[in-house]
């Protein structure tokens, strides 16, 4: 059975960084599409930042880029988000979720769908507070 596991979120003030990490266990192969999303109160899960970790490509919202960094835990073949510069309007449950298909890259035009991602981890809480 497929678990995803998110860690590191907390609170912090406004410019400061986090880490989020995914811990993945029940995987039949290392190489998917994972993600990050999140979900604010009262607003719709959006995707933050994705990479296929067969390949390493990634992809950003524009919200996020040039502050979040998605990259893979090689010896887990699982994503990290590191979150530097945080703004109060990041304050969102995170989560980390992962496609269905393996071997399979981020879909370039939509790796932000979260209807694509068939797991999906409970969420990590990140609060910026200005």
């Amino acid at each position: 059975q497929v678990q995803l596991v998110e860690s590191g979120g907390g609170s912090v003030q406004a410019g400061g960084s986090l880490r989020l990490s995914c811990a993945a266990s029940g995987f039949t192969y290392s190489s998917y599409c994972m993600g990050w999303f999140r979900q604010a109160p009262g607003k719709e899960r959006e995707g933050v930042a994705a990479i296929y970790t067969g390949g390493g490509s990634t992809y950003y919202a524009d919200s996020v880029k040039g502050r979040f960094t998605i990259s893979q835990d090689n010896r887990k073949n699982t994503p990290n988000l590191q979150m530097n510069s945080l703004k109060p309007e990041d304050t969102a449950m995170y989560y980390c979720a992962a496609h269905g298909l393996p071997f399979t890259p981020c879909p370039v035009g939509s790796w932000f769908a979260p209807a694509d991602f068939a797991y999906w981890g409970q969420g990590t809480q990140v609060t910026v507070s200005s």
